[in-house]
Order: structure tokens, then sequence, then C-alpha cells
């Protein structure tokens, strides 16, 4: 057997190994920032380095492209020995076998699944020691399946039920939404802050247990902390036969090719094997002088051999390798590249290609119809960032201080859930609030993309040789020396007095200083302007107002004049009327 799977097989793992996938969080209500976001994508990128991720995603790819499925798991544990915070891990799982998903599920990851299974075999010492108050177990008394109990090991088995519950949350007065048994536990600090329940209605969600199995009894049950069945998986190809869902391998298709190879391979091999040895044909007589070494010439090798007669014994012609053969298993290999999509440039074999733009797109062809895998292995990445982000609020629900690694792997540390002073400026971030999205960003590293970058700083520096005093630090700073930083810093030093002000925030031009200058006297001249405006208005509504008292005091004066007159002109008008009537009497 000459097996040819494990090169295409590496292409594809090794490729996923350099192009990592990263998880990224981004804020998506008013209950979050973005530096709160960058903090938590510095704790998931911690997360991943104290747990050893990349083996994990290696080994779950690796299984996914070799059986067509593998797994990974995310944990909870305690950050030290000596400590009671606790920190998320991710954990490999080496052995797919030893995992039972949901059958139902149909989703390209756990998200629907509602129930899982991880087994273990394990020592019975060890079952004994870990499980001291579990019932004692007579081995010999219990009839247990051959696939729970053997001579010195038990299994043991992990399950996860995930089912919807139904809960009420309560909208409060400060526009936080709690659960109502949290709201109902906590009434009396909510009714001495004044805060009170506005409105609440029914919600559904999910509660996940964990129970940890033996063949005859439970040993474990607990609560998750999350929402999710933290184990995630790496799917291969998914194909759907008689109604049943499916995983396959990279080389699934490929394996009669592979056995079509391996047939044609050991057919010439046995074909030229059994093909005799050629001999020596001469006259006869050529052969009585050293007639032992012209008996052992096809065995052993002589420094000379005699020969009578003038015409020296010739040796017959090999007929050669079988020519079907050898071109039937070439036509085998072929058929595995094609089934695969894999080819002799992405394999790194000479090929009919010869110019660079030619190799990198039959690379980029491979890259292509392998692409599928390592999307899938982003889409496990980013069901893992949502089972992390759910249980961040309970796992790093105090005040602590964490570390945090940016995407160059400096590493800092950060105040989480209590206000900090940084620079002068209070900051806050609350991991136990807000709500946050994943992504995935499938490339090179960091390291590959400084290495690329700092390549292409020195092929421009070469053709335009001017620009070396001006960014000759941040070349500096992009290479791989021992060193390299304090380069940087000395050649940054020497840099243009106009290029440092602009670096440290100052303004260098004087054009722009006076245009800055100009403009500040014109606010303050329109700013002067506006305020003898506003006092020659004010002054105008002085003015008016005691224009109208005046006009109502002369109004007054008037109505008080007409009423004396008309009261007059009433007066005279009865006198005259009854100085009328008397004289009229005295006639009569």
């Amino acid at each position: 057997t000459i097996n040819r799977m494990p090169s295409f097989l590496r292409q594809v793992i090794n490729d996923a190994r350099i192009n990592t996938p990263s998880i990224k969080a981004h804020p998506v209500d008013s209950g979050d920032d973005k530096e709160t976001a960058e903090v938590i994508n510095g704790l998931v990128k911690n997360i991943e380095v104290s747990s050893n991720a990349d083996v994990a995603y290696d080994t779950a790819l690796e299984c996914a492209v070799t059986g067509g499925f593998g797994y990974f798991r995310i944990d909870i544990d305690y950050a030290h020995d000596d400590s009671f915070d606790k920190d998320i891990m991710i954990e490999r799982i080496v052995n797919p076998l030893t995992v039972y998903g949901d059958p139902a599920s149909e989703a390209c990851d756990a998200s629907d699944w509602r129930y899982g299974f991880i087994t273990e075999m394990i020592p019975k010492s060890e079952y004994e020691r870990r499980w001291k108050k579990s019932e004692k177990v007579d081995w010999e008394a219990y009839s247990i399946d051959a696939d729970w109990l053997s001579e010195e090991s038990v299994r043991v088995a992990e399950y996860w039920s995930r089912e919807e519950v139904s809960k009420t949350i309560c909208l409060m007065s400060n526009g936080a939404v709690i659960d109502e048994d949290d709201y109902e536990k906590n009434r009396e600090l909510f009714d001495l802050a004044e805060i009170t329940c506005v409105k609440d209605r029914k919600t559904a969600s999910y509660k996940v247990m964990h129970y940890v199995l033996s063949g005859c009894e439970v040993l474990e049950e607990t609560e998750w902390s999350g929402r999710y069945i933290p184990i995630i998986p790496v799917y291969g190809d998914e194909v759907f036969v008689d109604g049943k869902r499916h995983f396959l391998s990279l080389i699934r298709f490929a394996k009669d090719a592979q056995r079509q190879y391996n047939y044609w391979r050991t057919t010439s091999t046995e074909l030229v094997a059994l093909a005799p040895k050629a001999p020596f044909i001469g006259p006869k007589g050529s052969f009585n002088s050293d007639a032992e070494k012209w008996a052992t010439a096809n065995v052993k090798s002589h420094a000379y051999i005699e020969y009578d007669g003038g015409m020296p014994p010739q040796r017959q012609g090999f007929a050669g390798p079988p020519a079907g053969a050898i071109q039937e298993a070439l036509n085998a290999s072929d058929d595995m590249k094609s089934i695969m999509g894999i080819y002799d440039a992405s394999l790194g074999a000479r090929s009919n290609e010869t110019s660079g733009r030619a190799i990198m797109a039959r690379q980029r062809e491979g890259d292509v119809g392998t692409f599928n895998f390592i999307d899938n292995l982003s889409r496990a990445m980013r069901y893992a960032g949502r089972v992390i982000i759910d249980l961040l609020p309970s796992v790093y629900d105090s005040k602590r201080i964490i570390r945090v690694i940016g995407e160059d792997e400096s590493n800092k540390q950060v105040t989480i859930n209590d206000e900090y002073e940084d620079n002068g400026v209070m900051k806050l971030h609350d991991l136990t609030i807000g709500k946050y999205d994943v992504t995935v960003q499938t490339g090179p590293s960091y390291t590959t993309k400084r290495e690329e970058s700092s390549g292409q700083m020195m092929e421009m520096l070469r053709v335009f040789p001017q620009a070396a005093p001006i960014i000759g630090d941040l070349v500096a700073k992009n290479l791989d020396w021992p060193g390299a930083d304090k380069i940087a810093e000395r050649l940054k030093a020497m840099l243009p007095p106009q290029i440092q002000q602009l670096e440290s925030g100052k303004v260098a031009d004087p054009q722009a200083q006076a245009a800055i200058a100009q403009m500040n006297n014109q606010m303050q001249q329109m700013q002067a302007q506006m305020q003898q405006g506003m006092q020659y208005i004010q002054k105008l509504q002085d003015e008016n107002k005691m224009l109208k008292q005046s006009a109502e005091v002369d109004m007054a004066r008037i109505n008080a004049d007409v009423e004396k007159a008309r009261l007059a002109s009433a007066t005279k008008l009865q006198d005259t009327r009854l100085s009328g009537e008397q004289d009229q009497q005295e006639i009569i």
C-alpha cells in the first residue's frame, strides 16, 4: 500500500493552521460599547491562549477532514488553586467517536441540540477515587453491557440536556431588564433605591443540565450557567441519504482511486520482479575461460571476466517495466487529485504551469476546492464565540482584573465590572450587561501580516528611497529582528519635526495656526456683536413696554373723561325734564 492520502489531508489541515480563524465580538444594543467589545475580544484571545485552544481547533478540523466530523468543548474551572475566580476554557476532544449528538439536529452547529453525550473509559480505581460518595459498585454482581464495563476500566458518560423554559422578565424604571425571580429576591434593595418594575412579560429561554452517569447510577447533577450545550462540532461535507444526515471527509470518494493506484503499482512491481534476468549471449566456447565467474555474473559483481574468441558476450536487453500498469497508476493518481480538488501546484510539485501567476491561479483552485472545511471550522468557532459570550455574565460577574491579549499579541491588565481611571479618564467595562454579536475573521496571523508588510515596505523603499527618512521607523518596527523595537525608537527620534509634531497631535503648519487664530478672533467679534444686539433688543422691549403702559394710562384718562361728560350730560337732561314738568303744573 502506498498511502497518498496524508499529503492531501495535511494540505488542508496545515492551511487552516496558517490561516486560523479568530473570534470577534461586536456591540448590538445601547447597553454595550466598542471599548468593552475590544476588552471581550482580548479576553477571548486570552482564553484561547491559556487553554491551548489552537490544539482543540486543529484536532477537531483534522478529525473532520479525515473522518467527516470532529468536536471540541467549552468548560468552566477555577482560575487558580487558591482562588474563587473562575475562567472559561476551551478543551479538545481527541476521539470524536465518543461524542453522541442529537440525531434530529439540522443546524450547521450544535445550536439546536436537545441533548448530547460524551463518554470516557477510566480505570476502576480512578472511578472509585473520584466518586467516593457514590454507591460501592460490586462489579461482579451487576450485569452491565460490555460497552460500559471491561476487566480494568468502566465507562463514564457526560449527559447534557437542553429544555425550553418560560420565565418572566421585568423592565425596571432605570431601564434595566432583569428576571422577575431576581427582582423578587432583591425587592428590598430595589425599593430602597426607588427602582420599580415598569412592566413585565413572559419570554422563552433555555435551561441546560449536566449529568455524569455510570452504567447504573447518576454520579453528578449540576445546572449549566449558559443557554447552549457546550459541545462544538466541526463538520465535513454534509449530505442527506434516504432522509438521514451524513458527514463526509475529504478523502471519502478518493478511496476507490487509492485502491486502483495500489493495485496497479503492486501489479507493475510484481511484473518487474517476475521478469527473468537478462542472460549473456555469445558464440559457443566463449565462456570456457573464467567459467565460474560467468556462472555467477548475474548475482555477483566481478572486477573482470575473461572470455574466449574475438566477439565478447552481450547481455540481452531488458524489456522494461509494463507500460500499461504504470499508465493506469498515473491515471489513478490524477483521479485522486481531481476528486479532492487538490492539484500538483497546491502540493508543491512541478506541473505544466510555468509563470508565477499561473501557479498561483492553480493553487487558488485547490484552496477553493477545499475551502468548505475551513469555512465549517469558522462556523464552529462562531458558535463557540456565542457560547463564551453567553457565559461571560455568569463567570466574570464580579470586580476583578483580567489579562487581555491584543491582535499584536501584546498583553495588558484591565479592570472589569468596576470604574477605574485610565490617563485621567474614568472607564467602566461591565461584562454583566449588554448584548454582543459574534463574527469570525479568517486570514493570516498578525505575525504573517507583519512579515508580508515588511517585505512590501522594503520593496517600496527600493523603488522610492526618498521615503526612508519618513517611514524608516515603521519598517524597522515590522521587521522580525532582535532589537527591532529599539531600532524603530531611534529612527523615530530622527524623524523631521513636522512628522514628530503630527505624531504628538500638534499642528505644525504656521498658516493653519494663523487661520485658527483668525477664526477665534472672528468668533469673539461675532459673540460681541451678538451681545450688543441682545442689549439693543432688550432696550427696545423695555421702551415698548413703557409705551404700552403710558398708552394704557392715557386710555384710562380718556375713558374717565368720557364717562364724566356722559354723567354731566345725563344730569343736565334730568334737570331740564324736571323743570319742564313743574312749568306744566303751574299752567294747569
